[in-house]
């Protein structure tokens, strides 16, 4: 469901969703990653010199997952499937793109993709592959890990989610990467890095007491420094509204660009929710310095659609693939300006209705850095 949807409901409803008694899941507790066969690693991976890199380095492939039936309505689900077709055959242009999906659906899945797109098979609970996916990590020797993080359905909303809890461990076995587990819940949607030691999140996603009970802000700083690499970890409030399904996820409100820019989304109505939420990030923006103490630049975005999200965007190999809300006034302010920020890139429009009900274009997308 679009913002527009959301509001429509009211902010008494929109309320109700974003505090309903959903399982209570501080961890995902007990995820056999052995089971799959992937190599494990008991340390933070910092300590061998590996880190996140930001996306804009160069990719090997994207990762992708092929919606399986569990969350989606018969109709609902042939339209996912045909947006995130449209979403893989795009990046398919850029890199080459790997597709995970059920047995049982690879013959739907064959019918909408690119011949281009090669597949790994296993069961899934859902696709949104930057949250379950593997957040793989790169040193200077030129090798990989992934970090281990767990997911937990996004604060247990989404029972069952045992297989996506296990996606980054197949995906790394198929790849053959080890794994680092870490004591911690993380979605890769809920945090942007610069590649030079910088991380933006939020304190409405991480500290929320649906991933992380009992774990303090300054224990988890330590956790995202060993497991990502980073140094210095800049904390918004909050993310945009409504979002009553990731708690305020990073990638809905702001990407970097490049070491020091930053996009953030903005908007000047008075009767849009994120008013005070987007001038309040802003201000925490131009106050902080980087991890290199750079001061910020801030290039704005603004919010002008009620159906679609541009910032979350996908950056692959020479392109980036932006959700569009397929309407001029709404798309060509942002679409210049993203333009702008990536001149070296084609900047490939997307629509999907049934992708910007339930994130974007970066939520279904997770790269494999080349080394």
């Amino acid at each position: 469901m679009n913002r527009r949807n959301f509001l429509k409901l009211g902010s008494g409803v929109v309320g109700l969703l974003a505090a309903m008694n959903w399982p209570r899941v501080g961890r995902a507790s007990g995820i056999n990653y052995e089971a799959t066969g992937v190599d494990i690693i008991n340390y933070p991976p910092a300590n061998d010199g590996f880190s996140f890199p930001a996306e804009w380095t160069p990719h090997e492939r994207t990762l992708m997952q092929f919606p399986p039936a569990q969350n989606w309505e018969d109709r609902q689900l042939n339209g996912a499937r045909k947006d995130w077709a449209a979403v893989a055959n795009a990046v398919a242009e850029f890199e080459p793109v790997t597709m995970a999906v059920q047995p049982k659906d690879k013959k739907v899945a064959k019918e909408l993709l690119s011949s281009s797109v090669d597949f790994v098979e296993f069961q899934m609970n859902d696709a949104w592959s930057r949250d379950s996916g593997p957040m793989i990590l790169t040193n200077d020797a030129g090798e990989r890990r992934v970090a281990g993080f767990e997911f937990n359905g996004w604060g247990g909303k989404f029972p069952p989610f045992d297989d996506d809890a296990l996606a980054k461990a197949r995906f790394a076995k198929h790849l053959g990467i080890s794994l680092h587990p870490a004591d911690m819940v993380l979605e890769g949607g809920a945090v942007a890095v610069d590649g030079e030691g910088t991380l933006l999140t939020t304190e409405e996603c991480l500290l929320n007491k649906n991933r992380n009970p009992g774990k303090s802000k300054a224990e988890i700083e330590t956790i995202l420094k060993g497991w990502l690499g980073v140094e210095k970890i800049i904390w918004l409030p909050k993310g945009l509204t409504p979002d009553p399904i990731t708690d305020g996820h990073i990638d809905g409100m702001a990407a970097f660009a490049a070491p020091g820019v930053l996009l953030l989304h903005m908007t000047k109505y008075r009767d849009d929710p994120n008013l005070l939420i987007t001038y309040e990030a802003r201000k925490v923006l131009e106050e902080v310095r980087d991890a290199k103490g750079r001061k910020l630049e801030i290039i704005e975005i603004p919010l002008t659609s009620w159906d679609v999200v541009h910032m979350n965007f996908y950056i692959c190999n020479g392109g980036v693939i932006v959700p569009v809300a397929g309407k001029d006034l709404e798309d060509d302010g942002p679409l210049a300006i993203i333009r702008e920020a990536f001149p070296k890139h084609e900047i490939v429009p997307i629509t999907g209705r049934y992708l910007a009900g339930g994130g974007g274009i970066h939520c279904i997308t997770q790269q494999v850095p080349a080394v």
